[in-house]
């Protein structure tokens, strides 16, 4: 009965000491990663700032290619969007919408992944020698539950961000097999 009492309190005092360490955690997570890309920072914007280009290059959409897809509003820029709907639980149901853009610099978007989960998504471009830096970094609010705390920690970044790395390289694939276009005067999407 002694050694039962000291496994209840140990174990208690474990998880008092984890929620009290949860305390020191930040409620947002920021998982970003970049990639240089030999094409000029224009083509990169548009493979993002066009929507229907991301069937080429997302991640999600390689695992599960059959994900229903719904746009609404301009092809891009902001006020674009598009709705996902997948069986797959890797991919699940979700928003993706533009809310500003400076052309050939940067998007900003908001992301909503199931009922209940809402991140801001920023995608930024940086002319460099050998081409284009871009940055692709997602912030969400994990809330005060010290288990989504510690699982934004330890999961979140890991999965998403190799999500990102994918993402990333499916693009730099893409850019750098297309022919250069010089920058026409920011010309459409929303521009």
């Amino acid at each position: 009965m002694k050694l039962l009492k000291r496994i209840g309190f140990g174990l208690l005092a474990l998880v008092l000491l984890l929620a009290a360490g949860s305390l020191l955690i930040s409620s947002k997570l920021k998982v970003e990663r970049s990639i240089e890309v030999a094409a000029p920072a224009n083509a990169a914007f548009e493979q993002v700032n066009t929507l229907r280009n991301w069937e080429q290059w997302s991640p999600w959409h390689k695992i599960d290619p059959h994900m229903i897809l719904t746009y609404s509003g301009p092809d891009g820029g902001p006020g674009s969007s598009y709705n996902w709907f997948s069986k797959d639980p890797n991919v699940g149901d979700g928003e993706f919408k533009i809310v500003k853009t400076d052309p050939y610099k940067a998007i900003d978007a908001e992301m909503q992944f199931g009922p209940s989960n809402k991140a801001n998504t920023n995608y930024s471009f940086e002319e460099t020698a050998k081409g284009t830096r871009i940055t692709w970094s997602m912030e969400s609010e994990l809330g005060m539950n010290p288990v989504d705390k510690y699982f934004g920690i330890l999961f979140l970044d890991k999965y998403v961000g190799a999500d990102f790395e994918r993402g990333l390289n499916n693009m730099k694939q893409i850019l750098e097999a297309q022919p250069v276009v010089q920058d026409d005067a920011h010309a459409g999407h929303g521009h």
